[in-house]
């Protein structure tokens, strides 16, 4: 339904029912800024997550860069056969 075939039955509605939708829209907003925020307290901060450092203690990772070359150059290399 587009927003002026909305409006428009809206505004066909008795008074009361109006009333009724207008509660409801007020009740669904406050639900959702609730949900947002309950969201967003609940959210840990990066560094906190147990994924973070979950290599630390990798010695072959120390230079991950240096890792990251060595293992493309020995894929990269290998013979194809």
């Amino acid at each position: 339904m587009d927003q002026t075939t909305l409006w428009r039955e809206y505004a066909a509605l008795p008074l009361e029912a109006r009333r009724e939708v207008d509660k409801l829209i007020e009740a669904l907003a406050k639900r959702h800024v609730a949900i947002q925020k309950e969201l967003l307290e609940s959210k840990t901060s990066l560094s906190e997550d147990p994924f973070v450092g979950m290599w630390r203690d990798r010695e072959d990772l120390a230079d991950s860069s240096a890792w990251v070359r060595s293992i493309r150059e020995r894929e990269w290399t290998r013979s194809r056969g």
